[in-house]
């Protein structure tokens, strides 16, 4: 019995539950704590933000560290392969090894700009362009590696190409080609730039980490594919509220890859587009509303709205891959009411997200040292005196 609950097929379904419980417990005591200090000690509160945020970064990341170690060990098991159809060695040839590389491009792109950046200012830009294109080549390859696995696996499959349902493939590209075009261009209202430094990309780690570490804590999952998970998006949408859209999208772009390599359900590059990448990258739009001037005086308000716009995109994202992807899904019922149905998930994932986002972005303290940490706070229009010609005070010595 002993060995059977740690055998791969196995050890993460046991090890699941409490982690989730015990994950639970801790962000709750966490939360009450604060709760308690805020109104009994606020000075102490302020000591007590700054210590138990880096502990408990520290603690999601050793969680999903070992969620991935036994997640890897299941899903790339020969059990679980042959138990979902799935053919082991061209899953982890097609689909994982150029997943994981175009990762580990990314990331030490990321890593080798952000170390430039400090000790060779003048290389940095140099190492931007050459990163982002060997990035940009090694998506490519990954997204063509995806199209072989679709025509050796699925195209002629029986099953989600049959008599009563099919792929769509231009329709996808189409979805996954717009709705690249309209995420991009809703960040230009962000009037961030995208210029990452050192500080950004190391909170854009730290961000896509925690999220990545909570996406394990699964409340529920859904049968094929998808789960409500325990505010898996809120350090993300936080990141982007933080230093804006532009870079929140890009985060948001990471973090998907990474939930593609955790639970990859891949048919097709387009549906691996609109599911993973482009569907995590929306939740960057979280960061769009911060600069508007009428609700700089109540971030709750401007979370929320642009939680709610991200989920809306995240939300079409999912159901346009369910339709024109996953049609034998619907067992010959409409596609369309299927999917959007199936997708509605997102919605209660995103009530979570905004009722913590809520509480969080309720304590003062926390959004002065967000507002401090990416130097970008809103301005608050200031009464400043008149001065004369020669650069003095009135004599009245009033303010405007």
């Amino acid at each position: 019995m002993f060995s059977n609950l740690l055998s791969a097929a196995n050890a993460l379904d046991s090890f699941e539950p409490i982690a989730k419980w015990l994950t639970i417990g801790v962000v709750a005591a966490l939360i009450v704590t604060g709760i308690i200090l805020f109104f009994a000690e606020k000075a102490t509160f302020k000591t007590y933000f700054r210590y138990a945020l880096p502990e408990l970064f520290v603690y999601l990341l050793v969680v999903g560290i070992a969620f991935f170690a036994l997640d890897l060990a299941k899903h790339y098991s020969d059990e679980y392969a042959e138990e979902n159809w799935l053919d082991k060695g061209m899953l982890i040839r097609y689909v994982l090894i150029p997943l994981c590389v175009f990762a580990a491009v990314s990331l030490l792109s990321l890593a080798l700009f952000a170390i430039l950046s400090k000790k060779r200012p003048s290389a940095k830009k140099a190492v931007g362009i050459i990163g982002g294109i060997l990035s940009v080549i090694a998506l490519i390859a990954a997204l063509v590696c995806i199209a072989v696995y679709y025509n050796l696996k699925i195209a002629n499959d029986g099953y989600y190409n049959s008599d009563t349902a099919s792929v769509k493939q231009l329709a996808l590209y189409l979805s996954a080609l717009l709705l690249i075009v309209l995420i991009v261009g809703l960040t230009f209202f962000d009037k961030q730039n995208f210029r990452f430094d050192t500080k950004s990309l190391a909170y854009a780690g730290v961000c896509v980490a925690m999220s990545f570490a909570l996406s394990y804590i699964k409340l529920w999952e859904m049968p094929q594919g998808g789960s409500v998970t325990l505010m898996s998006l809120l350090p993300v949408m936080i990141y982007s509220y933080m230093f804006g859209a532009k870079k929140g999208v890009f985060a948001g772009f990471v973090y998907g890859i990474l939930q593609a390599v955790q639970d990859p359900w891949l048919i097709h590059p387009a549906q691996f587009l609109l599911d993973y990448p482009v569907a995590f990258s929306t939740v960057g739009l979280a960061g769009l509303f911060r600069d508007v001037k009428v609700f700089e005086k109540i971030p709750q308000v401007s979370f929320t709205l642009g939680a709610v716009i991200a989920s809306l995109f995240r939300f079409v994202s999912h159901v346009l891959s369910g339709v024109f992807a996953f049609e034998a899904y619907a067992g010959g019922k409409n596609v369309w009411i299927y999917s959007l149905g199936y997708n509605s998930f997102v919605f209660i994932d995103i009530a979570i997200v905004i009722v913590a986002g809520i509480l969080v972005f309720s304590s003062k303290t926390f959004v002065l040292a967000i507002n401090r940490t990416a130097k970008t706070k809103p301005a608050v229009p200031q009464k400043t005196a008149n001065t004369d010609g020669a650069g003095t005070p009135d004599s009245a010595g009033k303010a405007d």
